[in-house]
């Protein structure tokens, strides 16, 4: 009887898992859409990617979910892990979006609170400093301004 040599697992599968969270810089008459979460903070709209989903279908879907609008998912704008708490870390994927002119916005039951804030009123809002970085890059975009 001969034994076949077992081969170790390949090293990136001990490698630490991140959730993925794929968000959306929704710019309109010059405010940014952005939604307040249970921890006190602003976000920008998106979520959890899912399983054979790709990042630009997963926050197409998200802001139609969370905001109801269907929007044209234009660059990547950023990607940074976000610590959260101990132990809950997610990596974070930004895209500049566009969508038609609106004047209402809903929000899901997932979040408190929808808002319209210009440039100025983000930089003073409870927010992570990647959503805010995240806003100036698409700010700044030229396609932003399409």
């Amino acid at each position: 009887m001969s034994s076949c040599p077992v081969s170790p697992p390949p090293h990136d599968n001990r490698a630490y898992r991140f959730p993925v969270s794929v968000k959306g810089v929704i710019l309109n008459a010059g405010r940014v859409v952005v939604l307040y979460n249970e921890r006190a903070e602003w976000e920008l709209p998106g979520g959890k990617l899912e399983l054979g989903e790709t990042p630009e279908a997963c926050v197409q879907r998200e802001i139609q979910e969370e905001v109801g609008l269907d929007v044209r998912v234009g660059p990547l704008l950023d990607t940074w892990v976000y610590h959260i708490a101990a132990g809950v870390d997610v990596l974070i994927v930004t895209y500049g979006c566009a969508a038609p002119p609106f004047t209402t916005l809903i929000h899901s039951p997932e979040h408190k609170a929808v808002g319209l804030f210009t440039l100025a009123e983000i930089e003073t809002r409870p927010m992570p400093e990647g959503y805010k970085r995240s806003i100036r890059a698409w700010a700044a975009h030229p396609a932003a301004a399409v």
